[in-house]
Order: C-alpha cells, then structure tokens, then sequence
C-alpha cells in the first residue's frame, strides 16, 4: 500500500508538472525565459549567421563566440533566465514568442542585430 502511495504521488506530480507547463505554453503565461543570443552590425551579418547554424556548419554557441559583440559571447551567448521588462522591448518580444529550441530571425534593437534561441521558458 506505501509504495502505491509513493509511485501515485510521483506520477501525479509529474502529471502536474506536465500539464502546467503545457497549459503556460498555451496561454503563453511564462515568466522568464533562457535565452542565447549573438549580437553583431547588420541584419546581412546575421542572416549568414543563422544559414550557418542551419547548415550545421557551426553551432550556435561556438557562432556566439566567434561572431557576437556582446560580452556573453564568452558563455556561449548564454544570457541566463530572464523576466519581462528586463531586455529592451523588441528583444523581449522575441525571445518570449519563440517556440524552446528555436532561433529567431534577427531582431533589431538599439544594439544592434541579434540571434535569439531559447533555450526554456518557466
């Protein structure tokens, strides 16, 4: 009876795990974000970029750090999580409407042209 009570108790929570983060996928309610990102000059630079990543000629992590002008480039472009009202606006719009595991077409800020691939949402 004690281990149908533990296994119960761990699949419901899973279940209950699952089942939130699908709901917050639907509802597109997270509040906060991991993201990578490179950042470089022009939009041409960055559409090179990403055909690159694509082709799987390079990763996106070792791109950030061949290419992207931001200090994060030395983690991959790994920002870490994030909450809204933390990135400049077109930044954040992005990255918090991308689907995990893709890569954004560049996105202009006052930066400069950025990759953004998120990484997991929460």
């Amino acid at each position: 009876m004690k281990k149908f009570f533990i296994i119960s108790v761990l699949f419901f929570g899973i279940v209950f795990m699952f089942t939130d983060k699908i709901g917050a996928q639907m509802n597109n309610n997270f509040t906060e974000v991991r993201a990578e990102h490179i950042l470089v000059g022009t939009q041409k630079e960055a559409l090179e970029i990403k055909k690159q990543i694509e082709n799987r000629e390079i990763t996106f992590e070792d791109a950030a750090k061949k290419y992207s002008k931001c200090p994060s480039k030395a983690n991959g472009g790994d920002l870490g999580y994030f909450a809204k009202g933390m990135m400049v606006k077109e930044f954040e719009t992005a990255a918090f409407e991308a689907q995990e595991g893709t890569i954004t077409n560049p996105v202009q800020t006052q930066f400069g042209w950025h990759l953004i691939k998120v990484v997991d949402k929460k």
